[in-house]
């Protein structure tokens, strides 16, 4: 189980947090609830947010599995918190 305390280990874990954020911000603004705003409504007025929408359903496939490895990985190196 040393393998999971090593230094590379705490990078891998902020930066998969880093993806989680990100990958969370993304799912947010190509979200079909949006669309009922009236930023939603000018955003999709433009090509380019409505190419970048199609790929809402794809971006949960990268953000998932992020979650749950980092998730992981964090019980793992640091322990449950008390």
């Amino acid at each position: 189980m040393d393998v999971f305390h090593s230094p590379v280990v705490a990078r891998v874990i902020f930066g998969l947090g880093i993806l989680n954020l990100v990958s969370a911000l993304l799912i947010f603004f190509s979200c079909r609830c949006l669309h009922g705003s009236r930023l939603g409504a000018r955003l999709m007025k433009h090509p380019g947010y409505q190419r970048y929408y199609k790929y809402h359903c794809y971006i949960w496939r990268v953000f998932w599995p992020s979650v749950v490895v980092h998730a992981f990985l964090a019980l793992v190196y640091f322990g449950w918190p008390a």
